[in-house]
């Protein structure tokens, strides 16, 4: 019988390179100690896997740290959009935060696909908007 408490899928190695990234992210910058657990039980998990089956190769470094640097910049975006949300803030500050939201997704899908290119993955994460 299946675990209910955990669900196995195939993601493109991007997809693993960026939840790594974000829960790296996580691991650095959250306080709350259960949640940290839990993070950080995850992080090792997902660490583990990617150690496995993703090359350590130079250009797949590279797009990592690109890939975390943008994923640390949607979060710092989304803790200033929420800041303006909490002081009612409507303004330019927070339409240029909400712009900046998806300009920064469109940076990470473009890194996301750049590592499955480089390593050749058959699961591709495709991404379909009207162009701005």
């Amino acid at each position: 019988m299946a675990d209910p408490n955990s669900i196995t899928i195939r993601i493109s190695p991007g997809e693993a390179v960026d939840r790594l990234t974000i829960l790296e992210i996580k691991s650095e910058r959250m306080t709350d100690a259960a949640r940290l657990a839990n993070v950080r039980r995850e992080l090792a998990e997902l660490s583990a896997v990617v150690e496995r089956h993703i090359p350590k190769r130079d250009d797949v470094r590279d797009l990592h740290d690109r890939l975390k640097a943008v994923n640390a910049k949607l979060w710092d975006i989304e803790d200033d959009i929420r800041d303006c949300e909490r002081g009612k803030d409507f303004g330019e500050t927070f339409v240029a935060l909400a712009r900046a939201v998806y300009v920064n997704n469109d940076e990470r899908a473009r890194l996301k696909r750049a590592i499955n290119e480089a390593l050749g993955a058959d699961i591709i994460e495709e991404k379909s908007y009207t162009p701005y």
